[in-house]
């Protein structure tokens, strides 16, 4: 009751506004229109007044910033995001690309740690200058023929993160699970719906009926289309379309077509569906994204709602973010020109963090509990041995199922012909197979499944990484020798977690992931050239990937088609089943 009067008393001039932001060009996300030579005042962390004169508001103690000739922006908010660097570093770089809010799915550090993961992301971002919403998960399941038991986080405990306050809608769910009925999907939608919580969705290829049976279930938005028409088909059945640009996809270009449709753009929205550190760092964060609509010929008034009002109505948060107004959190960009989203100014709850494009304001450091920092568990150091993948008896050469690489994330099933040496099946890489193996590293159990995958083009040496998009994110490594594949993951173990390139007892390269084994966590250009020396290191051997890390990451994705190495055996996800690895 007290901040309402103190922000009655500020507006009428009684209090004295901490900040006045005068003279500027103001974009009126609610109108539409572009106000000029007004001022704003703020008053702790939120907006007193809005208007041409807010003189009254200025006393002995007030700091105004003149801000005449330029464009005064709402803060902008990333609807959908996945943590790969940790929030304390990742500030440092997005608040000066003008992101003052940010809604992070918990299902990343869920999947390998629960719920505790889920409120150890969520401490992360206490006391930070920033505001940082979490969506709860879990919201993913394997099919049916792949069900195991070990689902990470309960229902119930879904339901307690409902409850937070911070947590204001359940994380994308996969459009196959909620139509198959999947009990624990379902389960959460209940919950999440019982709490009035918004329900996000993944429809990635989903159309027709199976679309409208999935937005049925009360989905309200979708950040997987690729094409205009999947744009306009989750438009008319009401969802919230977001266009992701960062670094897993970028579509912002091929949906801009969208543009010249003549549709209300109130539902669509903006957002990078998470950005890794080389990302963070070459583009920085939202900014980019604005930018970038503006170039492919958004007018700048529809690509900055698209970046602020349009997601803060989505989340039913439009009371408090997503605009310059009287009672909102004082989230405001000073900006050259409207064509140039380039922040001069950034004020995050009413603190000035960038100044001349200058960060002011230093992140909170978090120290994460050490059951997320020492995340992978593997009972002994693995030898060459636990890789070798029996050829049943046969001698000579066996016809083998492989993952062909048909982009660098979806695989299809292809078969192939490999020899057979001291009764094991080996790798080809003349003909580019390589081994592939998957290790659990939660349980300590040290399950290892080996396979063969076609595309990624090394001739020799292994890489390894801790973070892959299946539950529980088993540790995945490549290779053309079943020596470098052990030593590889032998030190993605040593590290905790990470992305590690291994040749003739050497790290080439590696770039340690010690958050849950999932984010990087320290210095952003210490980490960049980690990143950046994988790449070059891979190249050397061979390799053609553009992103090897998005490659291994998704090499056990069983929500992608076509053909996945599982910790169950091998799936074929077009007929669902699970089939051998030789070829009878």
């Amino acid at each position: 009751m007290e901040d309402i009067k103190v922000l009655i008393q500020a507006a009428l001039g009684k209090e004295k506004a901490d900040l006045v932001i005068k003279g500027g060009n103001l974009v009126n996300v609610y109108s539409g229109e572009l106000l000029e030579g007004y001022s704003i005042s703020i008053k702790g962390d939120k907006i007193a007044f809005v208007g041409e004169d807010a003189d009254h508001t200025i006393g002995e103690a007030t700091r105004v910033i003149d801000a005449s000739g330029k464009i005064l922006v709402p803060g902008f908010i990333d609807g959908h995001f996945h943590a790969y660097v940790s929030f304390d570093e990742l500030l440092k770089y997005s608040l000066p690309a003008g992101t003052t809010t940010i809604f992070v799915d918990l299902f990343d550090l869920t999947t390998v740690a629960g719920y505790e993961g889920a409120v150890a992301l969520l401490d992360s971002v206490k006391g930070q200058p920033s505001k940082v919403f979490g969506m709860a998960s879990f919201t993913y399941t394997p099919p049916s023929f792949l069900r195991q038991e070990g689902i990470p986080i309960s229902g119930d405990e879904v339901d307690r993160l409902l409850q937070r306050e911070d947590v204001v809608a359940l994380g994308e769910s996969l459009w196959t699970c909620v139509i198959d009925e999947h009990e624990e999907v379902i389960g959460s939608i209940v919950r999440a719906t019982n709490r009035k919580k918004k329900l996000e969705g993944h429809a990635s290829g989903a159309k027709g009926n199976k679309l409208v049976a999935f937005v049925a279930s009360g989905m309200s938005s979708c950040h997987e289309s690729i094409r205009v028409q999947e744009v306009l088909d989750r438009l008319r059945l009401g969802m919230h379309v977001m266009i992701r640009e960062g670094a897993i996809r970028q579509d912002l270009e091929a949906l801009s077509e969208i543009k010249d449709k003549k549709v209300d753009f109130r539902r669509l929205v903006l957002v990078s569906d998470g950005i890794d550190a080389e990302y963070l760092l070459n583009y920085g964060h939202m900014a980019h994204l604005v930018q970038k609509a503006i170039d492919l010929g958004f007018r700048p008034m529809e690509a900055i709602q698209m970046a602020t009002l349009n997601v803060a109505e989505h989340f039913g948060l439009d009371n408090l973010v997503g605009g310059i107004a009287p009672g909102r959190y004082a989230d405001i960009l000073i900006l050259p020109s409207l064509a140039k989203i380039d922040c001069e100014y950034v004020i995050s709850n009413g603190q000035v963090v960038v100044e001349d494009k200058k960060p002011l304001v230093q992140t909170r450091e978090h120290a994460y509990p050490e059951s997320i920092m020492n995340s992978i568990r593997v009972p002994r150091n693995l030898l060459p041995r636990d890789f070798a993948v029996p050829a049943g008896g046969r001698k000579g050469k066996v016809t083998v199922r492989a993952m062909k690489l048909i982009t660098e994330v979806i695989t299809e099933e292809c078969h192939v012909r490999l020899p057979i040496d001291h009764a094991s099946i080996l790798a080809d890489v003349e003909q580019d197979i390589l081994k592939a193996s998957i290790i659990e590293r939660l349980s300590g159990s040290g399950k290892i499944v080996s396979g063969f995958i076609q595309g990624i083009g090394l001739k020799s040496g292994a890489c390894a990484c801790s973070y892959s998009w299946e539950l529980g994110s088993p540790v995945v490594v490549v290779g053309a020798s079943d020596v470098d594949m052990a030593r590889a993951v032998n030190r993605v173990v040593e590290l905790q977690g990470g992305l590690v390139v291994f040749k003739d007892k050497e790290v080439m390269a590696e770039v340690p992931l010690p958050v849950g084994g999932l984010m990087t966590k320290g210095r952003l250009e210490t980490a960049v050239e980690g990143f950046v020396k994988v790449k070059q290191a891979l190249i050397h051997l061979g390799s053609t990937l553009t992103n090897p890390f998005l490659t291994l990451q998704t090499m056990p994705g069983t929500f992608l088609p076509f053909f996945r190495i599982t910790l169950q055996g091998f799936a074929d996800l077009k007929n669902q089943k699970l089939v051998d690895l030789i070829v009878e």
